[in-house]
């Protein structure tokens, strides 16, 4: 279906983190600053906080074919480059094997520097790897009414993406240890509702002001307004296993945002849900994936994490006809639900290797993968 007229705000962008490891032992190796050298050239590769992390950016994107064209072809470039430093690059949310110690391995950027000297107890823990999801705003004012309609949806996106169930070579419990690791971080929280630009400012300067974040930039809300950017972004999910998943939550933040922006066009109130409900669904999200009991925020019942994102299409369903991403999204999302979420196909993985290393170069090729693995269904391939 051709998407119905949106103007030009309806773009999108993905950014995407990821480790480097080593191919025999599968720890995590700081070779980041020889690769972006290597790719000096190619200016959507760039530097993460660790030196065992590097940073792919899509660029203006007007619709999902051109998302999926980017992130393989950098995610191919990442590869070459890898090889050629002697590692491996692995999409996955937090270190699966040892790491060097954090303060070792902080980037030599002064922003990066400035994080240590403020925050030193919170690099006792690995890096993690997430993908962010910025969708075009047309104004800031319109992107805070979209921030507030989209919070109760947030656990789902964290739900689908989950994707770091290792660390320190053994099976945490949780599908994305991710999350409770960046939690960490005093900013790292649902957004509020707020009524308008000035209410949002305020509530970044407060934030800024009391010592929680450096700046702006250092305010980590799991969507908030872009602080470079005309864009609302979507920080709360793993980075995904392959180019597949990450398409598939890119298409869903962009639905969910078409919605929001309807919602508020036709005068319907953001829904007041608590954000300790919301906090807790993620946590219940981020236990459990796609494969146990997550928390529905709008009544606060226990419902079956696999209902809560059928839910969560229902909802899209409008908005995807917006985008025209339906037929994409539906077919995605039918692979997710039969072959699990990246944390599901980590543990299958894991099972089958003999060693760590079998495992991260398994990994590696499902990071480098143009498509997750075909499934059968009815005994036809689809």
């Amino acid at each position: 279906m051709a998407p119905r007229s949106t103007g030009s705000w309806c773009t999108i962008g993905v950014e995407e983190e990821f480790l480097l490891v080593d191919a025999v032992t599968g720890s995590a190796i700081s070779g980041a600053p020889e690769m972006v050298r290597l790719l000096t050239d190619e200016p959507a590769v760039t530097p993460e906080f660790l030196r065992y992390q590097v940073e792919t950016a899509t660029p203006v994107c007007a619709g999902l074919g051109e998302v999926r064209a980017e992130l393989d072809r950098l995610r191919r470039l990442l590869v070459g480059a890898a090889d050629q430093v002697g590692c491996l690059v692995v999409a996955v949310g937090v270190p699966p094997f040892d790491a060097p110690p954090a303060l070792s391995a902080v980037a030599d950027l002064p922003r990066y520097r400035e994080l240590v000297d403020r925050f030193p107890t919170l690099l006792s823990s690995p890096g993690t790897c997430g993908c962010h999801v910025h969708v075009g705003m047309p104004s800031r004012e319109l992107g805070v009414q979209v921030l507030s309609r989209i919070r109760p949806w947030l656990p789902q996106l964290l739900a689908v993406s989950a994707n770091s169930p290792f660390a320190l070579g053994r099976d945490t419990g949780w599908a994305s240890w991710r999350h409770p690791v960046w939690s960490r971080w005093p900013t790292a929280r649902p957004p509020e509702i707020w009524a308008d630009t000035t209410h949002y400012d305020a509530a970044v300067r407060h934030l800024v002001d009391k010592g929680a974040a450096a700046d702006p930039r250092g305010v980590y809300w799991h969507a908030r307004l872009s602080p470079r950017y005309p864009t609302v972004e979507v920080r709360v999910a793993d980075v995904g296993l392959s180019v597949d998943d990450a398409v598939l939550l890119a298409g869903l933040v962009r639905a969910l945002v078409a919605i929001a922006v309807e919602e508020f066009r036709e005068g319907r109130s953001a829904p007041a849900v608590p954000t300790a409900r919301i906090a807790a669904a993620l946590s219940a999200a981020a236990r459990h994936g796609l494969g146990g009991p997550g928390i529905d925020v709008r009544s606060g019942e226990v419902v079956a994490q696999r209902q809560l994102f059928q839910d969560l299409l229902e909802h899209l369903r409008p908005g995807l006809d917006i985008t025209g991403d339906t037929e994409e999204v539906e077919r995605l999302a039918s692979g997710l639900v039969l072959g699990g979420s990246g944390a599901d196909r980590q543990r299958q993985m894991r099972a089958a290797s003999a060693t760590a290393g079998e495992f991260v170069v398994a990994l590696a090729a499902a990071t480098a993968a143009s498509r997750a693995p075909e499934l059968t269904v009815d005994g036809n391939d689809r």
